[in-house]
């Protein structure tokens, strides 16, 4: 019983989670941005071979729609899958940006923009494990690739989202 509830909770609040999450990504994405920006603290030849490919499949994960429990259960594993790369990462102190090859970035680029879209989740936690483990970044220069990277996906995916007929909740504006 508890179980069909949750379901059913779930079900209802899946059409407004994934668009209003990506909404709050990128407004709070945008300020890190600008502010990453300002200190010139961006790797974009990087930052641009993961998220040029990235672009197109955050945009087609966001016209897929998932039912509640499938939503859940895969956000659940994917960040919990994010969270176990974490732990387990290598430690990586300096790394130049061009031992980053374009195919292998493309693909992470991807596989996180897709994830991205399809989840609400803005697509860094996927990115920023990823480069850390495949050792392309320190944790600090990783880490300065995910809000732009979340921005462009986020913005992407919403629109995605919204044409896939979700909508924002009606206290979006609260939530902002």
């Amino acid at each position: 019983m508890l179980f069909s509830w949750i379901a059913a909770v779930a079900q209802h609040f899946t059409a407004e989670m994934r668009p209003m999450a990506l909404l709050l990504n990128v407004v709070a994405a945008s300020y890190a941005t600008w502010r990453l920006n300002q200190n010139a603290a961006i790797d974009r030849k990087t930052l641009l071979l993961v998220t040029l490919p990235s672009l197109v499949a955050a945009f087609v994960g966001g016209l897929l729609v998932l039912g509640g429990k499938v939503y859940f259960a895969l956000t659940g594993l994917l960040l919990v899958t994010a969270a176990v790369l974490m732990i387990v990462r290598r430690e990586v102190d300096s790394i130049e940006a061009q031992s980053v090859k374009a195919f292998p970035a493309a693909l992470a680029g991807a596989a996180s923009g897709l994830l991205s879209g399809l989840t609400g989740v803005g697509g860094g936690v996927f990115l920023t494990t990823l480069i850390i483990a495949l050792g392309w970044a320190s944790p600090k220069r990783a880490a300065a690739l995910s809000p732009p990277f979340i921005l462009c996906n986020s913005a992407v995916g919403l629109v995605g989202v919204l044409i896939a007929g979700q909508k924002l909740t009606s206290d979006a504006s609260l939530y902002l």
